[in-house]
C-alpha cells in the first residue's frame, strides 16, 4: 500500500446499534422520529449551485400513516433535467482534476457525518418515508450507507494501484480516467445506502452525475444531499432532479454526452431503458457504461438433513423484514416432506407473535409496504391465493389500507411448484413454499434453478455436506449471491459483494472493486527514456 498521505487506512465494518430498549440511541432516534414527523418541509431540487422550486409540489407522506403529510418536494420537467445535464459537465473539468484524495476525502468526511451527527436524522427520515424499522433503517440508511462510502474510498485506491510491469528504459503506467460525458443514477426506494451509493460511487472516480431517485424515498434524498453539501461536495458533482421517468428519459438519452447509466429498480424498466440506450447508439460520444440491479424472486431450498427450526427462523426473516422489499427477500421456499410439520408449527408460531404497526413503536417487526400501488398489488396475489383450489393460505392473508399500507406476512403452500406466487416477483411480505419428495432432492434443484427468470439470491439449508456441494454446483446460475444456512438477504459490503444475473441484472456487484471499474476508462501510457534513432534492427545485419 502507498504510504505517508497517499495511505487510506483498511475500512472496517460500521458497527449496528442495537437500539435496546433503555439505550440512549434508542431514545435519541425515537425524539428525532417524532420531531420530524411533527414538522412541514419543502424539498428543491439541487441543480448546480442551485436549489430549485417549482409550482408543481407533490406531498410526502408515511406508508405508516398515509393521510400524513411530511412534507412536499418540487416536480421539475424536461428544462431541469437540461439543467442538471448542463450543470454535471460544467463541474465535470474541475472536478476530475481534482486529485483523487482530496475527492476521496469529502466521502470519508461524509461517512463519519453519517456515524456521528446525522445518524439519527437520516434513520428517521428512512422510517418516516420509507416505513423501515429501527433496525431496518440503521443497518441500510446508516451502516450501510457508511460502508459504501468508506470501502469505495479503499477500493478506488486498491483499483488506481493496479499497474503494468516495466521493462529496461521504459515506465509503462495505468491511467484511469472518469468517463467522458455524463452519469445518470436512477435509484429505488426500498434501500437508502443503494440511493446514496449509486450517485457517490461514480463521482468518487472523477464522474459528474444527475440522480434521479425515487417518488417515495425523496425525504431521506434530501438528508443525503445535506450530509454531502456538509462534508464539502461541489456544486454540479451530483444534481438531484424530481421528474417522471420518462420525462427524463426522454432527455438524457438523447443527449450527446449521456456515458453510463448506474440502474436498480424492476426489470421491465432496465430492459426498456437498455433498448432505448441501444437505439441512440449514433447519438453518442462513446459507449455508454449500462449496470443495473432489478428484480429477484428469490429461493430457500432445504435439504432434508436441515434444522428445521434454523429453516424456519431464516423463513421468517429473509421473507418478512422490511415486508418482504427487499431484492432478495425469500418469496418461494422448497421443503422436504419430512421437515414440512415442523417448519410449518414453527412458521406459525414466530408470525403469531410479530407485531406489525408503526415503526415510532420499536416492537413493531413488520411495518407497512411503500404505497397503495404496492399494496394493491400484493393484496391481489394473496385474493386470487383464497380463490385457487391448488394452494393453501397457512399463516397470515389480511390488509389494512385504512390507517397504513398494512399487509400481514403472509405464507402460502402451493402444491404445484410452478404456481403463480412461486414464480412471480410480488416485492411484498408473502412467501411461498412447496412441499416435496424428501428423497427428490436432486430434481428439485432443477425445478429451483429453471422456475425463475430472475438470479439474485438463494439460499440452501442442510447438515449434509453433499448436498450442499451438490446444490451449490447445481444452483452456480441461479442466484449471484448464495448462501449456506443463512435466510439469502443482509449482504454485507466488503463481506458479500452484492449482485445478480440472468434476469436481475449485470452482476457488477455493489460494494465491490468491480463495481468502480465500470465508471472509468483507462488509459495506457508508455514513456521511453533511451528513445531509438535508427530504425535499423540487429537481425538486418
Amino acid at each position: 500500500m502507498p504510504k505517508g498521505n497517499f495511505f487510506v487506512p483498511e475500512p472496517i465494518n460500521e458497527p449496528i446499534l442495537s437500539y435496546a430498549p433503555g439505550t440512549e440511541a434508542r431514545e435519541e432516534l425515537l425524539a428525532t422520529y417524532k420531531e420530524m414527523y411533527n414538522q412541514q418541509i419543502e424539498a428543491p431540487m439541487y441543480i448546480g449551485d442551485k436549489e430549485v422550486h417549482t409550482d408543481n409540489k407533490i406531498a410526502m407522506t408515511c406508508p405508516q400513516d398515509h393521510q400524513h403529510v411530511l412534507g412536499h418536494f418540487s416536480e421539475g420537467d424536461a428544462s431541469h433535467v437540461k439543467d442538471a445535464i448542463n450543470a454535471a459537465l460544467d463541474a465535470k473539468e474541475e472536478w476530475e482534476k481534482m486529485t483523487w484524495e482530496n475527492r476521496a476525502s469529502i466521502f470519508l468526511k461524509a461517512a463519519d457525518l453519517l456515524a456521528g451527527p446525522y445518524r439519527s436524522k437520516i434513520n428517521a427520515a428512512t422510517m418516516l418515508g420509507q416505513g423501515k424499522n429501527v433496525h431496518q433503517a440503521e443497518i441500510d440508511a446508516a451502516c450501510e450507507f457508511i460502508d459504501f462510502l468508506r470501502f469505495n474510498v479503499s477500493f478506488m485506491q486498491e483499483l488506481y494501484m493496479q499497474q503494468p510491469i516495466s521493462s529496461e528504459g521504459i515506465w509503462n503506467r495505468m491511467e484511469y480516467r472518469p468517463l467522458e460525458g455524463f452519469l445518470f443514477a436512477i435509484t429505488p426506494f426500498n434501500f437508502t445506502a443503494i440511493a446514496g451509493n449509486l450517485s457517490a460511487a461514480p463521482a468518487m472516480l472523477g464522474n459528474t452525475i444527475v440522480w434521479k431517485p425515487s417518488y417515495t424515498q425523496v425525504y431521506s434524498a434530501q438528508v443525503i444531499m445535506e450530509v454531502f453539501k456538509k462534508a464539502g461536495l461541489p456544486d454540479g458533482v451530483i444534481n438531484l432532479i424530481y421528474v417522471d421517468g420518462p420525462v427524463a428519459g426522454d432527455v438524457v438519452f438523447n443527449h450527446p454526452d449521456f456515458a453510463g447509466l448506474h440502474f436498480t429498480g424492476s426489470t421491465g424498466v432496465f430492459k426498456n431503458l437498455w433498448k432505448t440506450i441501444g437505439a441512440n447508439l449514433d447519438t453518442y460520444k462513446t459507449y455508454p457504461r449500462i449496470v443495473g440491479e432489478t428484480g429477484g424472486k428469490d429461493f430457500v431450498v432445504a435439504h432434508k438433513s436441515a434444522d428445521a427450526k434454523e429453516l424456519a427462523t431464516g423463513l421468517v426473516r429473509g421473507s418478512f423484514e422490511y415486508q418482504g422489499q427487499k431484492c432478495s427477500a425469500a418469496s418461494r421456499a422448497y421443503i422436504p416432506s419430512n421437515l414440512w410439520e415442523d417448519v410449518k408449527g414453527y412458521l406459525i408460531e414466530d408470525l403469531k407473535s410479530i407485531k406489525m404497526g408503526s415503526p415510532e413503536d420499536p416492537s413493531n417487526f413488520v411495518n407497512a409496504v411503500i404505497d397503495g400501488v404496492a399494496f394493491k398489488k400484493i393484496s391481489a396475489y394473496i385474493d386470487q391465493a383464497k380463490k385457487d383450489s391448488d394452494v393453501e393460505i397457512i399463516a397470515g392473508g389480511s390488509y389494512d389500507d385504512s390507517k397504513g399500507w398494512f399487509v400481514e406476512p403472509t405464507v402460502i403452500e402451493a402444491k404445484d411448484a410452478k404456481y403463480r406466487t412461486m414464480c412471480e416477483e410480488i416485492f411484498g411480505p408473502v412467501l411461498t413454499v412447496h412441499v416435496y419428495d424428501e428423497n427428490k432432492f436432486e430434481e428439485i434443484l432443477d425445478t429451483v434453478d429453471q422456475t425463475s427468470p430472475y438470479a439474485l439470491t438463494g439460499a440452501i439449508f442442510s447438515k449434509d455436506r453433499y448436498a450442499v456441494d451438490l446444490a451449490t454446483y447445481k444452483l452456480r446460475n441461479a442466484a449471484g449471491n448464495f448462501y449456506i444456512n443463512d435466510k439469502p438477504t443482509g449482504a454485507v459490503v466488503g463481506q458479500q459483494p452484492f449482485g445478480g444475473a440472468r434476469g436481475s441484472g449485470t452482476n457488477d456487484k455493489a460494494g465491490a472493486m468491480m463495481n468502480l471499474m465500470r465508471w472509468v476508462s483507462a488509459r495506457t501510457i508508455k514513456e521511453t527514456f533511451d528513445t531509438p534513432t535508427d530504425y535499423r534492427y540487429p537481425f538486418l545485419g
